[in-house]
């Protein structure tokens, strides 16, 4: 079984949730991830909806999106990429999924309140919006880790 180091494993599950799994012999777990990626993706029609909020056409992509299956992409997208970057660590770091769980928390937010939110009467749609909320959540779950690293440090 080969090894990943942490890059890899993060970065293959950003190329597609499931390929960090599968580059280290996890088949099911993988392949599983792979399918529930592709089944979200074309259910929802994020594929699309990417396509024109690329092309900035964001009316055609709030028209193509639903959010019924969208809802559950940055779950299924931030877990994948926890676990296999949990699988790539060389030793066993302690609350690792604290910004990934944020992360998913503050996508989800920003693709709810993606209809309603503009800055300066430009509208980002429902790609881009939940994309400038991850890093907030990655910061507050990364600052929450170290609160409690500290913390238990202390005791």
């Amino acid at each position: 079984m080969k090894k990943l180091t942490k890059s890899e494993a993060l970065l293959w599950s950003i190329a597609l949730p499931g390929f960090g799994q599968l580059l280290v012999g996890q088949y099911f777990k993988g392949g599983l991830f792979v399918f529930l990626e592709f089944l979200i993706n074309v259910c929802s029609h994020f594929n699309l909806a990417i396509m024109y909020s690329f092309l900035w056409e964001i009316d055609k992509a709030f028209k193509v999106i639903d959010y019924q299956w969208l809802m559950f992409y940055p779950c299924l997208y931030m877990f994948a990429m926890w676990d296999s970057y949990r699988h790539a660590m060389p030793e066993e770091e302690k609350l690792t999924f604290l910004p990934f769980v944020f992360g998913a928390y503050f996508i989800t937010v920003g693709l709810m309140l993606s209809p309603k939110l503009t800055i300066f009467n430009i509208q980002f749609g429902p790609v881009f919006w939940p994309m400038l909320f991850l890093p907030i959540g990655l910061l507050v779950g990364y600052l929450i880790r170290l609160v409690i690293l500290r913390v238990q440090t202390n005791k």
